[in-house]
């Protein structure tokens, strides 16, 4: 494994990583899949440095693509988030300690666009020349953003390492959205009154693409927003989904009942738009889903659940 089409790829297992082998591996990359699982061609636990160092030993590599995750299910409360903030940074760490290991040449890695911040932005459109993990925010939100801000700062600044950061929207598509469409079905997930209020999205399959065009020409040092191209607040989404796969149509609730559910109701109160014109231009990526409707209607027939 000398060759520039091998990948390691941190977290492989779960949702968002085999959407990225599975791309990768079209692509014609060989990927060497590193997590705690026994599936995994690498098994290791990115916190526990000395035995990432062992797994690794004696293999050669031209580029690691952080996609690992602690979590196991969507985050509802903050302290949901604990485990992965610590990997976001720990974890980090000891993945850069791998990737000079092995020799990689390139690191990528997997971000989020509320680094920019968990308020209401209003009509603004961010881009990646604004404040990225910012002071002021309470101290739940601060830990967030502080850890997806010290995870780009490990990578794009290792030395000898050409690092990228996607900073992704929210995760729709094959894999993430079915728990969604059985809580619908279960009536047991309602619809936030968004009231004017919008998120960034992206399908499972584009951000995957993202990565692959990210390995091969992403700048060094860069980091790019990976979001698609229609803001949709977090209760249309859910009645986007409801429509396409044909559930109960939710009840729309005010935000206010959310509170219990910390950080779901922070994210629902957070309005965030992204542009991803800077990765258009440099990655020449661009989203198959313009919108999560669309999206949403094309994953509904694929699985054969279309309303």
């Amino acid at each position: 494994m000398t060759d520039t089409k091998n990948v390691l790829l941190a977290g492989a297992s779960g949702v968002f990583g085999r959407h990225v082998a599975a791309e990768l591996t079209r692509t014609g990359y060989r990927v060497l899949s590193l997590g705690r699982g026994p599936g995994n061609d690498l098994v290791a636990d990115l916190m526990d440095r000395d035995a990432l160092l062992r797994a690794v030993d004696g293999r050669q590599v031209d580029t690691v693509v952080h996609a690992a995750t602690a979590l196991r299910e969507a985050p509802m409360r903050h302290r949901d988030l604990a485990a992965t903030d610590a990997l976001r940074i720990r974890g980090t760490a000891h993945l850069v300690d791998a990737a000079r290991a092995v020799g990689a040449r390139r690191m990528i890695a997997e971000s989020m666009v509320f680094g920019y911040g968990y308020r209401d932005f209003g009509d603004r459109v961010l881009g990646e020349n604004d404040p990225f993990g910012p002071p002021g925010s309470d101290r739940h939100a601060q830990a967030h953003m502080d850890a997806v801000r010290i995870k780009e700062e490990l990578m794009l600044g290792a030395d000898g390492i050409e690092g990228v950061a996607l900073r992704f929207g929210l995760f729709y598509g094959a894999g993430g959205t079915e728990g969604l469409v059985e809580l619908l079905r279960r009536r047991k997930l309602p619809a936030v009154a968004d009231r004017g209020r919008v998120l960034s999205w992206v399908e499972l399959g584009d951000a995957a693409r993202a990565v692959v065009l990210a390995v091969e020409r992403g700048r060094a040092g860069e980091a790019y927003n990976i979001a698609d191209d229609t803001p949709t607040g977090f209760g249309a989404h859910v009645r986007a989904v409801a429509a396409a796969f044909g559930t109960p149509r939710p009840r729309t609730v005010p935000a206010w009942l959310m509170r219990p559910l910390s950080y779901a109701h922070r994210v629902g109160t957070t309005s965030l738009r992204v542009s991803n014109a800077k990765a258009r231009a440099e990655l020449g990526w661009t989203p198959r889903y313009a919108d999560c409707a669309t999206g949403l209607t094309a994953l509904a027939a694929t699985s054969g659940s279309a309303a």
